[in-house]
């Protein structure tokens, strides 16, 4: 049963997952800016969607574990479908509306400028290729352990 034996593995694979997402991206991105920035690792947009790579992941290894006609498979793919859409309409709403923010910004004297975040939504590449790697390292993780 999941509960027993492997909902640690799920999540540590989920959290694992996640955290490669987010330093590919503050490698990638370092990279493509020519200087190191660590804030990238912390981000909430960018390639690939962390929050759909975690998620996928996760529902993903609950599909192994319990079956894909399970219950708790049911709920975690509803709640994945949430988050992804959440990542891709809802956040990608605030980043056009912080871009439109720093342009008007600009036009403010320095010293009331106000810089907001713009890296906080995700494309349809990116939500795609998290959903991606989400699936694919999981299944490798439990490719890895004999658990398939």
């Amino acid at each position: 049963m999941i509960w027993k034996n492997s909902i640690s593995l799920s999540l540590i694979t989920a959290v694992f997952v996640q955290l490669l997402c987010q330093l590919f991206k503050a490698v990638f991105y370092s990279l493509k800016d020519k200087k190191m920035g660590i804030h990238y690792f912390f981000s909430p947009g960018g390639m690939p969607s962390a929050h759909s790579a975690f998620v996928t992941s996760l529902t993903t290894a609950i599909g192994i574990e319990a079956g894909f006609g399970s219950r708790i498979f049911a709920v975690s793919f509803v709640f994945s479908v949430i988050v992804i859409y959440d990542a891709f309409r809802l956040r990608g709403t605030v980043e056009l509306h912080s871009r439109a923010l720093n342009r008007l910004y600009k036009k403010l004297p320095e010293n009331e400028r106000i810089e907001m975040p713009t890296m906080v939504g995700h494309s349809l590449d990116e939500i795609a290729a998290g959903i991606a790697v989400g699936v694919i390292l999981t299944v490798l993780v439990y490719l890895g352990i004999n658990r398939l």
